[in-house]
C-alpha cells in the first residue's frame, strides 16, 4: 500500500531542488491537495497501529538512511520489519508534514530539527495513544522517529525501589533537594520519573510543575494540582520554566532534563532556595553524573559548584533497560544516597570515594550497577553474558561472581 500519489509527487519535485527548498516545495503541494495529507496521516495510524501490537518502543522512517524501510525496535534491537510496501525520501517527508502545525515547520525548517508530542486515536482502544517524536533532516530530506509513551505507569513496587530511597522521594518526608534520574537514551529515565511524579500525585497536597520537551505523560491532578509546560508551545526553554515556576508556588519542580550549564546552575539555585526538584541528566552511573554537572562549567567555577552541589543533590537513581530470558527488558539501576560522608566526599573532591560507599551503602538503599545485575542474574531473570555486557565494571562484576555464588 505505497501512497497512491508517490509517482506524481516525484514528478512534480524538481530534481535539483533539495533540504529545505524542497521541504516547501511539497508543503505547498500538500495544500493543494488535502487529500495527501489525509491518506498520509492514515498510513502513520497503521504503522502506530502495528508498532503497538508487536510492542515496539520506537519506528523509524525516512531519509535515505532507511533505504525505503520501515524500522522497530522490539526489545532493544532495531531492524526493519516487512510490508506490501515503502516508504521512501518524499513520502516520509509527506508523512511528516501532515502532523505538524505551521508553527512547527517554521521550527523544523530552521533548527533541522523538531521534537514534539503526537496524541493519536488508534482502533484498539478509545483512549488516545501519545508518542514522543523528533524529525530531523538527514542528507537534505527529513528522517522520523516515533518512540511510544507509555500510559500505565510502573509503581515504585515494580521499580523495586529499596524503602529508604522511596521515602526521600515522597515529599511528605523530604521537602526539598535535588534528585536525579540518569542514564543513556532508551533507558527508561522518563518512566522512572512519571511513577516518582505520580507517587507525590497520590500521597501529596501539593503544586507539581512539570517543564519538559515534550511533555510525555499527562498526570491527571489528584491530591496535587500538577501543572505541565512544554517547551516551545507554553515556555522558551527548561532554564526559563524553572526560574518562572518560582512565581508558580511551587512544591516540586520537575526539569525534564539539565542539557547545559545554564539550566544546571538555575536547577542548582532554584534547588538551593528550599525546593524539591527532580531532573534527568544522559549518563550511565551515579558517580559520572556527578562529574558531568561539575565538568559543564567553567575551572575556575568549579569548586563553587561542587560545594553547591553536595548541599543539595539527595539522590542520583541510574538506570539500563537489559534483555532478559523472557526476551524482553528488565530494569537494572544503581543508586546513591547522599549523606554526611557522601557530602564531604563531594566537597573535598574525592569523587572516587563514592563508589565504595555505593558498595557498602545496602542499609541506606544504595547499590551498584554490579550488585543489582548479580541480584538480577542469581534470580535468574538475566543471564550471565548480559551481566557482564550491560555492567559498568568487568572487573568487578568478575569478582561478584567469583566470591558471592
Amino acid at each position: 500500500m505505497n501512497l497512491s500519489f508517490s509517482q506524481e509527487l516525484k514528478s512534480t519535485i524538481p530534481e535539483y531542488l533539495f533540504g529545505v527548498n524542497r521541504i516547501k516545495q511539497i508543503d505547498k503541494l500538500m495544500d493543494k491537495n488535502p487529500d495527501w495529507k489525509v491518506e498520509s496521516f492514515a498510513l502513520l495510524k497503521r504503522l502506530l497501529e502495528e508498532m503497538i501490537a508487536k510492542d515496539a518502543s520506537d519506528i523509524d522512517f525516512g531519509g535515505p538512511r532507511s533505504k525505503g524501510k520501515i524500522w522497530f525496535r522490539i526489545y532493544g534491537d532495531k531492524s526493519p520489519i516487512t510490508h506490501d510496501f515503502d516508504i521512501y525520501e518524499n513520502d516520509a517527508i509527506v508523512i511528516a508534514l501532515s502532523i505538524l502545525s505551521e508553527d512547527q515547520k517554521e521550527i523544523l525548517n530552521k533548527n533541522k530539527n523538531l521534537d514534539f508530542a503526537l496524541s493519536v486515536e488508534l482502533e484498539d482502544t478509545k483512549p488516545k495513544h501519545r508518542f514522543r517524536g523528533n524529525i530531523f533532516f538527514e542528507r537534505n530530506y527529513l528522517a522520523v522517529n516515533l518512540r511510544v509513551i507509555k500510559q500505565k505507569l510502573f509503581s515504585m513496587e515494580d521499580l523495586e525501589i529499596p524503602a529508604p530511597i522511596l521515602k526521600r522521594l515522597d515529599l511528605k518526608y523530604e521537602k526539598s533537594g535535588l534528585f536525579l534520574v540518569t542514564g543513556i537514551t532508551g533507558s527508561g529515565k522518563s518512566s522512572t520519573l512519571d511513577s516518582i511524579i505520580n507517587m507525590n500525585n497520590h500521597n501529596n497536597n501539593s503544586h507539581i510543575i512539570i517543564i519538559g520537551n515534550p511533555i510525555e505523560y499527562i498526570h491527571i491532578s489528584d491530591k496535587s494540582i500538577v501543572s505541565h509546560r512544554e517547551v516551545g508551545n507554553d515556555v522558551l526553554g527548561f532554564r526559563d520554566g524553572t526560574i518562572q515556576a518560582l512565581r508558580q508556588d511551587p512544591d516540586i519542580i520537575v526539569v525534564g532534563e539539565m542539557r547545559d550549564s545554564k539550566t544546571m546552575s538555575t536547577v542548582l539555585e532554584v534547588t538551593d532556595s528550599g525546593h524539591k526538584v527532580f531532573s534527568t541528566l544522559h549518563t550511565s552511573s551515579t558517580v559520572e553524573s556527578i562529574h558531568r554537572i561539575i565538568a559543564e562549567f567553567p575551572p575556575d567555577e568549579q569548586e563553587r559548584v561542587r560545594y553547591r552541589l553536595a548541599d543539595v543533590l539527595k539522590v542520583v537513581i541510574s538506570q539500563k533497560l537489559v534483555p532478559n530470558k523472557q526476551n524482553n527488558l528488565t530494569l537494572a539501576k544503581e543508586i546513591l544516597s547522599v549523606d554526611y560522608s557522601v557530602q564531604a566526599a563531594i566537597k573535598n573532591g574525592n569523587i572516587s570515594e563514592l563508589y565504595q560507599m555505593l558498595t557498602e551503602g545496602k542499609n541506606t538503599g544504595m547499590f551498584t550497577m554490579q550488585q543489582d545485575l548479580h541480584r538480577l542474574y542469581k534470580r535468574g531473570i538475566i543471564t550471565l553474558e548480559t551481566a557482564y555486557n550491560y555492567c559498568n565494571n568487568k572487573k568487578v562484576m568478575t569478582n561478584l561472581l567469583k566470591y558471592n555464588r
